[in-house]
């Protein structure tokens, strides 16, 4: 198999963040080139020394677990950014919103009862999904050495984003227009906290979503070569 064919097999094999993985598959192909140019220069035909290059550097089944599981822990960290500094963001702009345009007295003595243990719930969930992101990048990163199984660390970042952002949403709904008098917010205001809430909710589905995708199956599945 010449160089062109392997990697192009390789590039087939990896599932990642595009830039990570343009960069490993690239960082191979510069050694197999190196490898072929210097049994070139020992007298192989550029053919020949391209096929001995490929079979020195290993089969594609031996060389893709490394850097899936390379991809995989980037992925991780990327989510886990986005959740340990979204989260807290998140949060504190509705924190200001709110006291920037608190509700009535008279709708915070009439609120229901559910109210203020809804909103210690909320806070629990958005505080533990945080913190959780930053614990598993610290994991991915710096901790990787002691983490034998980072696609586990990831895929468990994904199930996170899926498990708490429904109860947030819904947590969220409720204490919006669960109460008579449920909206003080000026609509300026109102509607770009929303957009940048919709914003970070999607980009966490998108991350959380390319996550699972990359921890479905182990990468010990690609093709010899």
């Amino acid at each position: 198999m010449l160089i062109d064919d392997y990697v192009a097999k390789l590039d087939g094999a990896l599932k990642g963040p595009r830039r990570p993985k343009r960069d490993l598959v690239v960082e191979a192909r510069d050694s197999l080139v190196d490898t072929a140019d210097a049994l070139e220069a020992d007298g192989l035909e550029r053919a020949e020394a391209e096929r001995r290059a490929v079979a020195e550097f290993g089969r594609i089944s031996e060389i893709a677990p490394g850097y899936q599981t390379e991809l995989t822990a980037v992925a991780g960290r990327r989510l886990g950014v986005l959740l340990f500094v979204s989260v807290p963001i998140t949060v504190a702009m509705w924190s200001a919103l709110w006291q920037l345009y608190p509700g009535t007295d008279q709708a915070w003595l009439n609120q229901p009862w559910w109210y203020s243990p809804a909103s210690k719930l909320l806070d629990l969930i958005q505080l533990g999904v945080a913190l959780y992101g930053g614990l598993a990048l610290f994991a991915l990163s710096r901790g990787a050495r002691w983490i034998r199984r980072p696609r586990l660390v990831t895929r468990s970042l994904a199930v996170a984003v899926f498990a708490g952002l429904p109860v947030t949403f819904g947590l969220s709904m409720l204490m919006t227009f669960g109460m008579e008098s449920p909206n003080t917010l000026e609509a300026t205001p109102a509607l770009l906290a929303n957009l940048v809430t919709s914003v970070m909710w999607g980009t966490q589905i998108y991350c959380a979503t390319r996550c699972v995708r990359i921890t479905r199956e182990p990468a010990t599945t690609v093709s010899t070569w």
